[in-house]
């Protein structure tokens, strides 16, 4: 069993249009090296020196890992993990 993670709208363009793609479990920087190991350049659109982006939010089975361990959170088989860019603007 693997890791499931659902990919953003914007971010599908670097998977050729796939809405969720499988990783193996570990760290979520595990998963995000791995995620850039098989779609380039998708790394450095969600991590940075090892860091999640502050303006990319990642959820695992629906919990923030800002609440859990950030980066270091570890991710089991099974689990979905959902990256959501924020989104800013509106009207005054």
């Amino acid at each position: 069993m693997a890791v499931t993670v659902r990919i953003p709208t914007p971010l599908q363009k670097l998977t050729n249009g796939v809405e969720e793609v499988e990783s193996s479990s570990g760290s979520v920087m595990d998963i995000i090296n791995d995620l850039d190991a098989k779609f380039p350049g998708i790394g450095e659109r969600l991590a940075e020196n090892g860091k999640v982006r502050r303006f990319v939010n990642i959820y695992v089975n629906e919990e923030d890992i800002r609440f859990l361990q950030a980066e270091l959170t570890f991710i089991n088989d099974g689990d979905e993990i959902s990256i959501i860019p924020a989104i800013a603007g509106g009207s005054k």
